[in-house]
């Protein structure tokens, strides 16, 4: 079993990801044609005034100069205010600026700030040079950090031990993400392959940190692995057929020209998919693995077929959770859209025009792809755990 695992790191590093140009990995075609048009759009919003002319800083507001309100079309009260901010940090510290925000091109706040707010604060520079300020944000640090906090506080009083070797597993897997995948697809590596190697680190660290080096881990990573490259293979079919570009959301045109080369657009929403589903991935082989172990425990003589059985009977009722698990999550995360489209507000007119969106039908096929990735997970964990471990308890 160590061998195996040995084996597909070492087959990894070798496969270490090139240039997008330049790897060959059945994913040459991958790349839809993108509309001009939203390309240049793209490129317009983002050229439209560089980032080296603009500054966002934190400042506190001390005073309310000015607040009115106004009714729209909906009947929907929104307030505009005149702010008095002094600046917190860098070389705006100390220094006290009004920013008007009640005019009628002046933007409409999310957020109807109080005295003793810490806000963030953006400079631009209008035509001639002078300096314009807007108050784009509240800061939330404070609030998050707490939370986190919490978070950590309670891990830990339930979990303890266990709870801290999560806790590592979960800072592991976001330095992989930011320190690896990320990195390597601004320099122009392949996503995908970028992604699947990634993920591999991403098994270790959650695996092996959480579960320890033992059996039931080296049996849950290879399990996961596989399961994982099904999911691979099924995502780029579905996206391929579907012919998605990547570009159902605004974040996506934004990120167009921003490495060394362009983007792989559609490998960048594969690698979405694979980082999504790896997490339930691992939450549902474990489970299926310490299933198959503990049967074992009970009757070591107990015949493959029967543990097969009992521990797939226990597979379904959690593919039956785990499945609606992920829809509800991209439904959660989908909901103003929903809501959008039930309203009878939305452009797309229908039911059909509605599946037949990019944005729709993206979400759709991630959360397709995913829920037959964890389907796929349960027969696939529990077959080589009970080959496995049954050809341990014979030896």
């Amino acid at each position: 079993m160590k061998k195996i695992i040995i084996s597909i790191a070492v087959f990894l590093l070798l496969f270490s990801p090139v240039k997008a140009q330049e790897t060959d990995i059945g994913l040459e075609g991958l790349e839809a044609e993108i509309p001009q048009e939203i390309i240049d759009g793209a490129a317009g919003e983002l050229n439209a005034e560089p980032s080296s002319n603009i500054e966002t800083f934190k400042a506190k507001v001390i005073k309310i100069l000015d607040e009115k309100e106004e009714t729209l079309e909906n009947n929907r009260k929104l307030k505009k205010q005149k702010l008095l901010v002094r600046g917190s940090v860098g070389k705006y510290a100390g220094k006290e600026i009004e920013i008007d925000m009640t005019d009628d091109q002046g933007s409409i706040v999310s957020n109807v700030y109080r005295v003793g707010d810490t806000v963030l604060v953006m400079q631009s520079f209008d035509a001639v040079g002078n300096g314009v300020f807007v108050v784009t944000d509240l800061v939330r640090t404070n609030i998050i950090l707490w939370v986190f906090i919490a978070f950590v506080a309670l891990l830990l009083a339930v979990g303890k031990f266990k709870g801290v070797r999560a806790l590592l597993s979960l800072v592991l897997s976001f330095l992989v993400i930011v320190e690896y995948i990320v990195p390597q697809i601004l320099n122009g590596a392949d996503p995908v392959m970028v992604t699947v190697i990634g993920s591999f680190g991403i098994l270790v660290a959650v695996v092996y940190v959480t579960e320890g080096f033992n059996k039931t881990s080296h049996i849950g990573a290879i399990s996961i692995f596989i399961s994982l490259l099904a999911t691979i293979a099924l995502s780029w079919f579905l996206v391929k057929i579907a012919r998605l570009a990547g570009l159902s959301s605004e974040e996506a045109a934004f990120i167009l020209d921003i490495g060394k080369q362009s983007m792989n657009l559609q490998g960048i929403l594969l690698s979405g998919i694979i980082i999504g589903t790896l997490g339930a991935l691992d939450d549902i082989v474990i489970a299926q693995v310490t299933v198959v172990e503990q049967l074992y425990a009970v009757n070591s003589r107990m015949p493959r077929k029967e543990v097969f059985r009992k521990a797939f009977r226990v597979g379904v009722a959690h593919i039956s959770s785990m499945t609606n698990t992920l829809f509800l999550a991209y439904a959660g995360a989908g909901l103003p859209l929903i809501i959008l489209y039930v309203s009878g507000k939305s452009s797309f007119g229908s039911w059909d025009a509605a599946m037949n969106n990019e944005m729709i039908a993206t979400e759709i096929i991630r959360t397709l792809a995913g829920s037959i990735g964890i389907v796929l997970a349960v027969p696939i964990s529990i077959f080589i755990s009970v080959w496995v471990l049954k050809k341990s308890n014979q030896e």
